[in-house]
């Protein structure tokens, strides 16, 4: 497996340059990029072809690759709103990630499809964005780009069996998992989750998790929490994913280009090394 870092792992308005630099530095093999809102470092909406191709070569020159391009842009144009227009919004965010994935030669993008809340009840979130990704899923087919649904904190898709059936009715090769092993420690067991997904798992994100603090203030830096490295990695050596095991952590209040460095030490442990 290679070890990752995610571009939100570095301070707001670092280069592109430095973090790649300093991902090659720290040991990491690959950089998650995210399309961020307009004004950021990086990719956005507005990003152009030629653009994104001199990101692609930039990463070349540091030995670093790209595979993965996540996003925040899907929580303010969610795929379940019941506004149309929203929706078709967020349908453009990910038409536009899949689109720069193609040019920059990632194979994955990171999808949230939508939140449940008091305005969208859970059957409607589930009808509404599965609808979308159906759409979806043809153009991730055309660009030959898959789709990872991330399990995030939206009240939607609570367990590994709906996981499955949710991605399996897509009907698309293209559309797959995005596993986030601390997302689930407030509900589950990632090492169950990673057994039943099996093979629709196509990316997997890391992060820590104290769920007595049940919070986001429990998310701590990888082997302070109460993941089960050991189960997990196992898990993921059973169902033979060799993929990229991103981190995305807090960063450190003092000192925060010091949580790339460690992170990675806690990445060569998780990954049954000794730390570079």
């Amino acid at each position: 497996m290679l070890k990752g870092v995610n571009q939100w792992c570095f301070p707001e308005g670092t280069p592109l340059q430095q973090v790649f630099a300093i991902s090659r530095e720290a040991g990491y093999d690959a950089v998650e990029l995210n399309v961020n809102p307009l004004g950021g470092v990086g990719l956005t909406m507005e990003t152009t072809a030629a653009e994104a191709e001199a990101i692609g070569r930039l990463a070349n020159e540091y030995d670093i690759q790209l595979r993965s391009l996540s996003t925040s842009l899907l929580w303010q144009t969610p795929l379940s709103s019941a506004d149309a227009s929203v929706r078709e919004q967020g349908r453009r965010v990910v038409e536009k990630q899949l689109a720069l994935a193609e040019l920059i030669g990632m194979d994955t993008v990171l999808v949230v499809p939508g939140a449940v809340n008091e305005h969208t009840s859970y059957d409607v979130c589930y009808d509404r964005s599965h609808a979308e990704l159906a759409l979806l899923a043809k153009e991730a087919e055309k660009r030959r780009v898959r789709i990872g649904i991330e399990n995030v904190w939206n009240k939607f898709l609570l367990s590994p069996l709906e996981m499955r059936a949710y991605v399996d009715a897509v009907q698309s090769p293209n559309v797959g998992v995005y596993f986030d092993v601390g997302n689930i420690l407030h509900n589950g067991y990632p090492e169950q989750w990673i057994k039943i997904l099996g093979s629709r798992i196509v990316k997997v994100h890391v992060k820590d998790y104290r769920p007595s603090v049940g919070t986001g203030h429990g998310f701590v830096p990888l082997l302070s929490g109460n993941v089960n490295w050991t189960a997990v990695r196992n898990a993921l050596q059973e169902i033979g994913y060799t993929d990229t095991l991103t981190a995305e952590v807090e960063i450190y209040a003092e000192g925060p280009l010091q949580t790339v460095y460690d992170t990675s030490r806690h990445l060569d442990i998780i990954l049954g090394g000794v730390p570079r």
